[in-house]
């Protein structure tokens, strides 16, 4: 029923808005002295109809409808006031072909309404080629229109002699107006065809235009600040408010002096003063008419190291500051005047960034590829823009385009009119200011474009030690609009970021020498038992970055890579844990690689801290055997060691404790204490699964004598706790509570977060099966809030929850944890847990599928918390 009413909301909804454009249409047949224009108005209203009363559900022909109706607004705007003999032949030629293709369109839609659904279907392909080519053509002639008309108009308007009455009559009709009658100035160029997602903005700015306060739009180069501009200028509460008096200067058509400015306003406002020198013969008619003006591409003429700024400076700001004009400043530089409010344009949302991109590529249905393709354009307007055009003109289909962008990057971003990313960039790399920078500025922005991330604000005297005035040329690099600021890091659009960044990292030596910077912070020694442990949590922060940097120089097989490799699994295991995309060049590398053990077991490590204990076990059989053909007796038991944790965590205790077994002989014979004892934690946890609990205990306190009483407090940490959890299953509390509270004091004296989280989720345990469920629940939330850089621990901590939920009958509660932890324990491929988690589901359901229950049926929700979390129980991180 749901459906039916949406759909039905959508019919009702496309149904209006065609009766909205066939009434425009016929009402623009009525006002047009101009036969081959009528003719197409009527053919327009004629397939328009036809849509709206067959085909209202099609969205492919009703995109295509409203793309007929569009260009016949520019038309009818092109020929207002226009008599028949003043029309030049390029337009009647392109309103013949107009005609033209509305009646082929026509055709198909009539022939497709006749069709049967099988028909209909058979014919689909076919159809999606003629709307493709149809569009194109359509583009074509709106082209036409919107450059012959307009150049026909200012040619009209250049010349007093060629003023018909006519247009002046029809304008007066059309528009009611109490404005001061000026002389005629130019008219602004037609709205843009669309100007999707900025629906909030654009009132902004009307908002602003109509209380006369001045705006400037800021941003980088293909945003849509010049689309907004023109929208806003030609909305109907403008056109009411401004009437004739809306003007339109792009500021990059002439040299940056203030007399050609103050030449091309005075022509622009129509005060018919040729050259004048400053702004005194202009400010009768600025002062006596209310006026909106928009300067666009303003950076050309604002730019603070400009060899004229301080004089068109000073010309702009009074302009700001006439209480009678709204000025409307769109510029890539944040130099403008101190009152003009500057309202942030926000990034395009999925579905206006898709409006984008259908509406020129064409129909079809949404796609999962091209809403991919959109995000790593960050929704950039203009280059959403050239890549549909790109596509369209190219007729590639989705995977074609994909492969394409893959390959190509930002040179798919030029269509065939050279219109393109790159020169929109490049305006900005032109300008004084950056190019007042230096000549190795490029070279530093190239950096901050390598890099996903940008760079950290906080880093730039450690990355750039050799730059003076670094900070300097990052606030010029924000000013200008090729950077901007988020969440502490200096970045860059995706797009702008493609054609920046080096081709060759080796051919930058800046470059080279800020990846020479992260590589020596890597490699660092990892151990949460000495100091220093808690610098590394940059990592937490940089981990994109880094990643990213290894993932481009491990091909080149640059020296001491792989090793920084090693570390950086390392520190995102204890910092971050997470997989990561060099997995699958790791295990690319030949089986003689000097390197690829060790980075097999490193990826192991990450697998373990999301729950994967079967990958982890995979690759630990890979790396196990690599070392035994090297014959490395430490790396030998130190693998056999972690694959004895991973089979307790697959419930193979037997084979668990052969493996622990025979690394612990193993580091017998080497002399390595440690190693003993953390063969002996792995083997004390596998005989705790295996409810051996004397013989866990003893293992334990043998562990913990070889322990040192400074340097290992981590180890100590853990054995308390598996002490705590060993009492309690025997039911001595009073032990289990010592051990826990012992552990406890030692983890929060470091800040360990992981094993917080670990204490305060066994004592929920402790609580639950007392049925002290408040208390439980308030150390649940304790254990989650230290599981915020752990997701799957947030999820073990979701799954307890959810347990206790359950205990407490709170069945709707423990459903929807339940559910959102499988999600969480699916993703990170943890099957044993997402087995357990379906487990207690159905439960839950069996508990709610029952109407009523009795205090005897109640049983069903009483699961106790160690006995429904056997196995997670037993959980630990490792011991490093």
């Amino acid at each position: 029923m749901a459906s039916t009413s949406q759909g039905q909301k959508v019919h009702y909804v496309v149904s209006s808005t065609l009766d909205a454009d066939i009434q425009a249409l016929n009402d623009a047949r009525d006002n047009c002295n101009i036969t081959p224009a009528q003719d197409a108005f009527d053919a327009s209203s004629a397939l328009l109809t036809t849509i709206r009363n067959d085909m209202a559900n099609e969205q492919d022909y009703v995109n295509l409808g409203r793309f007929c109706a569009d260009v016949c607004k520019a038309l009818d705007r092109g020929l207002e006031g226009r008599r028949p003999d003043k029309i030049s032949p390029p337009v009647l030629e392109a309103i013949e072909q107009f005609t033209t293709t509305l009646a082929a369109i026509r055709k198909k839609t009539d022939e497709r309404v006749k069709r049967s659904l099988a028909s209909k279907l058979i014919h689909r392909k076919g159809e999606k080629e003629a709307i493709a080519g149809w569009n194109r053509d359509l583009v074509r002639i709106l082209h036409i229109f919107n450059t012959e008309l307009l150049m026909d108009v200012h040619s009209m308007l250049s010349d007093p002699r060629r003023h018909p009455s006519a247009c002046q009559e029809r304008t007066d009709s059309r528009h009611k107006s109490t404005q001061t009658s000026v002389p005629v100035g130019e008219l602004p160029p037609p709205p843009p065809k669309s100007c999707f997602g900025r629906g909030e903005l654009i009132e902004q700015v009307i908002g602003s235009a109509e209380n006369l306060e001045p705006v400037a739009l800021i941003g980088a180069g293909g945003v849509g600040k010049t689309s907004i501009a023109l929208t806003v200028l030609h909305d109907d509460r403008i056109k009411q408010r401004f009437d004739s008096n809306r003007r339109f200067i792009r500021c990059d058509q002439f040299p940056a002096s203030c007399l050609h400015f103050l030449a091309r306003l005075s022509e622009v406002i129509g005060a018919g003063i040729e050259n004048p020198e400053d702004m005194a013969p202009l400010r009768p008619i600025l002062s006596s008419n209310e006026m909106i003006i928009v300067l666009d591409n303003a950076e050309s003429i604002l730019d603070p190291q400009g060899t004229s700024q301080e004089e068109i400076y000073a010309v702009v700001d009074e302009l700001c500051r006439f209480k009678t004009i709204c000025v409307c400043i769109t510029s890539r530089i944040t130099t403008v005047p101190p009152y003009c409010k500057r309202p942030e344009i926000p990034t395009l949302s999925m579905e206006s960034a898709c409006d984008i991109f259908y509406g020129i590529y064409g129909g079809g249905g949404r796609s999962r590829i091209i809403d991919n393709l959109l995000q790593r354009l960050d929704f950039h307007a203009l280059s959403i823009t050239l890549l549909a055009t790109t596509a369209s003109d190219n007729v590639w289909d989705h995977n074609r385009l994909a492969k394409e962008w893959d390959v190509h990057r930002a040179q798919v971003l030029r269509t065939d009119r050279n219109e393109s990313l790159a020169a929109t960039i490049e305006l900005s790399l032109v300008s004084p200011t950056f190019r007042n920078l230096g000549p190795d500025v490029r070279d530093l922005l190239g950096v901050v474009a390598f890099f996903p991330q940008g760079v950290n604000e906080k880093n730039l005297d450690w990355l750039f030690p050799t730059i003076p005035d670094r900070k300097n040329f990052f606030d010029k690099f924000c000013a200008l609009s090729l950077t901007y600021q988020s969440s502490g890091f200096i970045t860059m659009l995706a797009p702008i970021r493609d054609h920046l960044r080096p081709r060759d990292p080796m051919s930058s030596p800046l470059l080279c020498a800020t990846k020479d910077r992260y590589f020596t912070r890597l490699s660092v020694g990892l151990d949460p038992d000495k100091s220093g442990f808690g610098e590394t949590r940059w990592i937490v922060s940089e981990d994109v970055n880094v990643e990213h940097l290894l993932d481009v120089f491990i091909p080149i097989e640059e020296p001491n890579v792989w090793n920084v490799c090693v570390h950086f699994m390392r520190h995102l295991y204890w910092q971050k844990p997470r997989q990561t995309v060099l997995r699958s060049k790791i295990e690319s590398l030949p089986d003689s690689h000097p390197y690829k053990a060790r980075c097999l077991f490193q990826v192991s490590r990450l697998f373990e801290s999301v729950g994967n204990r079967a990958e982890q076990k995979r690759l630990l059989v890979r790396a196990l055997t690599l070392e035994r053909g090297r014959g490395d007796d430490f790396r030998i038991a130190q693998t056999l060691e972690y694959l004895s944790r991973a089979n307790r965590h697959l419930g193979l205790l037997s084979e668990g404790v052969q493996q622990a077994e025979e690394a612990l002989e193993m580091f017998k014979r080497l002399g390595n204490a440690m190693g003993q004892a953390s063969c002996l934690d792995a083997l004390a946890w596998l005989l705790f699964e295996d409810d051996q609990l004397d013989a866990a205990e003893d293992t334990v306190l043998h562990m913990m004598r070889l322990l040192p009483e400074e340097g290992e407090e981590s180890r100590v940490c853990k054995s308390h706790r598996l002490l705590a959890q060993i009492f309690h299953f025997k039911g001595e509390k009073e032990n289990a509570i010592h051990h826990i509270e012992t552990a406890l004091a030692v983890a929060s004296a470091f800040n360990w977060n992981d094993e917080l989280f670990w204490i305060h989720y066994v004592m929920a345990g402790l609580f639950s099966d007392d049925g002290e469920f408040d208390d439980a629940n308030a150390h649940i939330e304790q254990a989650k809030s230290h599981a915020a850089d752990n997701p799957y621990n947030l999820g073990r901590g979701m799954e307890a929850q959810a347990r206790i939920w359950y205990q407490q009958c709170r069945l709707d509660d423990a459903r929807c944890e339940a559910l959102r932890t499988l999600e969480t324990y699916e993703r990170f491929g943890a099957a044993k847990d997402a087995n357990a988690l379906k487990a207690l589901l159905q439960e839950i359901e069996n508990a709610a599928g029952s109407q009523s229950l009795s205090e005897s049926d109640s049983s069903a929700c009483s699961t106790t918390y160690s006995t429904a979390t056997e196995n997670s129980q037993g959980a630990d991180q490792g011991t490093g």
